[in-house]
């Protein structure tokens, strides 16, 4: 049966909002998120001991960088960009790192090792799917849940961020006021309404910081209307000496753990942007991918900070039902101009730090719970299970400080201490253990031709023989693996003789069938998923040809990639 639609998604993707809502929604995530994108740099510059004219350029570079990358992200280009709503900001997991590279071997050495790190991204993007037995939806799942375990901590700094001399009141009071304004309004407002609860509750919150006080307008007052820093552009050191080679490791390392949240953040936006439940389109996954790459290769040229994907967007679309691909071009382009006027930067850094931590925590709640549907989303037995428990504590663990830490900051060198990094490493290591704990895999390369059906027969009979299986399972295995082939050649846009590889596996009381061919222009998990529940006779070939394996079968999987497609099912072993 088809899956009602999700009437909380206003706008999908491809829909055309009013152009005053989508401006509206992106001066809300622009507001909101530009704060981060400025100070990351900020901090970093600063404790390093840069100058002035470096710490101008960091931070103008880092907005500019951030506009660029965001409306790539939205409206896709080729193969670069998700095609979904996906901020783009400055990285704070790279804080302690960046402060080591400036301080110890300059500015510039930092630029060269980010432009290549930005290789690793792009190898990881266009070769994604050799990866796909590590990077699952148990390992992105658990690191999205851990993102607002991280941030947290600095949130509730956040919210205590207020000059000694205001009443101890006004802190909390305007924290609550702006909770209790946004959850008022998304949960009882209906229609265009519910669409502003954020910015109201900013609003309000910022109004109550007021009146005690707490908005400072004297950095306002200082800032220029327009400026170019041009001349605290550090360089890049391309002589890869012995500091570079030194650091070049955190580096790489943190970048991936970088590419497995923006792996996360562009499976959960697609979860939430669309009314009907779709399969997780693995293309936009890559271009998410390779699109961080490009903000960071940008951000090593221009000497900044690195670049990657924001969750809060998600959690807004999550929020609001808004995720139209124009509100991610109108973030894009208000970064693009704020980046041109300190004066509206310094707008943003006045709103009180209360107000912000009371509005980032609503998010962070938001992406928590979006983190445990991608889990479940990609079943959650009991192996996922433990996999995903075990790893999610040893994550708020290691951030807590509370496993070890006179040993492992010593032998680790602190890395393990971001409750992401830790977390996400034990997802890793416990899935590849999983993965090589199960059983024998069997497959053969076959040639997509008229010959093709009876070898891929008697590989399934050979197969099923060794576990003396029933010949009813043996015959769905058979049928279901015969309508793969037609579906196969259908969508193949590469000749006949293409080459295919059939892998089967055993787990439990089921087998699975992997079928690995080129790239189709179709999924053909959500065909399954949304089929009509009668059969006519205007239903077509095709159409006959999905319902027969959804009969066979007791599960299909498609993943599309850019160079393949992965078409697996799941089929019973007894009737």
């Amino acid at each position: 049966m088809p899956p009602d639609p999700h009437t909380d998604v206003r706008y999908q993707p491809d829909d055309r909002p009013p152009r005053l809502l989508s401006a509206g929604l992106g001066a809300q995530l622009a507001l909101l998120s530009i704060t981060g994108i400025v100070l990351t740099p900020a901090i970093v510059v600063r404790a390093a001991g840069g100058s002035d004219l470096y710490l101008q350029w960091a931070v103008f570079a880092a907005v500019l960088i951030s506009g660029t990358t965001t409306i790539i992200q939205s409206v896709r280009l080729g193969r670069i960009g998700a095609g979904y709503i996906l901020l783009m900001g400055s990285s704070g997991a790279f804080i302690a790192v960046c402060i080591t590279a400036i301080a110890d071997a300059g500015p510039d050495t930092m630029a060269s090792l980010i432009m290549v790190t930005a290789l690793l991204q792009f190898f990881l993007a266009a070769r994604l799917r050799l990866f796909r037995r590590i990077l699952t939806p148990t390992v992105s799942g658990t690191v999205i849940m851990l993102i607002p375990v991280t941030v947290m901590p600095i949130i509730f700094d956040v919210l205590n961020d207020v000059p000694e001399t205001l009443p101890a009141v006004a802190a909390p009071l305007s924290a609550a006021v702006t909770i209790a304004v946004i959850a008022l309004i998304a949960l009882k407002a209906t229609g265009v309404l519910r669409l502003w609860a954020p910015v109201a509750g900013v609003v309000a919150g910022s109004c109550v910081a007021g009146f005690f006080g707490g908005y400072d307008t004297t950095s306002l007052k200082d800032a220029a209307w327009f400026g170019i820093p041009l001349a605290g552009w550090p360089g890049v050191d391309l002589t890869f000496e012995q500091k570079f080679w030194v650091l070049l490791p955190t580096f790489l390392f943190l970048t991936l753990i970088g590419i497995i949240e923006t792996l996360g953040d562009s499976i959960a936006i697609q979860r939430v942007s669309w009314r009907k439940p779709r399969a997780v389109d693995f293309q936009s996954v890559q271009g998410a991918i390779a699109a961080d790459g490009t903000g960071n290769l940008l951000s090593g040229l221009l000497g900044t900070t690195p670049n990657t994907t924001y969750s809060s967007s998600i959690a807004m679309a999550e929020l609001t039902g808004v995720a139209a691909r124009s509100v991610g071009v109108a973030v894009g382009a208000i970064f693009l101009v704020a980046a041109f006027v300190p004066k509206g930067l310094a707008v943003v850094l006045a709103i009180p730090g209360p107000v912000v931590g009371a509005y980032l925590a609503v998010l962070m709640a938001i992406l928590f719970v979006l983190g445990m549907k991608v889990v479940i989303g990609g079943g959650l037995d009991y192996r996922a299970g433990i996999v995903v428990s075990l790893s999610f504590w040893i994550g708020v663990g290691f951030e807590q400080d509370m496993i070890f830490p006179e040993i492992f900051d010593v032998l680790m060198g602190g890395l393990l201490s971001n409750g992401m990094t830790s977390g996400g490493l034990c997802a890793i290591a416990l899935t590849l253990l999983q993965d090589l704990m199960g059983p024998r895999k069997r497959s053969i390369e076959l040639t997509l031709d008229d010959g093709t059906l009876p070898k891929v027969q008697r590989f399934i009979q050979n197969f099923a023989r060794q576990f003396r299986w029933p010949e009813s399972a043996v015959l769905r295995m058979q049928g279901a693996a015969e309508e793969i082939l037609i579906l196969l050649t259908e969508e193949s846009d590469l000749p006949p003789s293409e080459k295919m590889l059939l892998t089967a596996s055993r787990e439990d009381d089921s087998a699975w069938l992997e079928f690995i061919g080129s790239a189709g222009t179709a999924n053909v998990q959500d065909r399954i998923t949304f089929l009509g529940k009668e059969v006519n006779f205007q239903s077509t070939e095709q159409e006959l040809t999905l319902r027969l394996l959804h009969h066979l079968t007791q599960s299909v999987r498609h993943e599309r990639y850019h160079d393949v497609q992965i078409i697996s099912v799941r089929v019973g072993i007894t009737a």
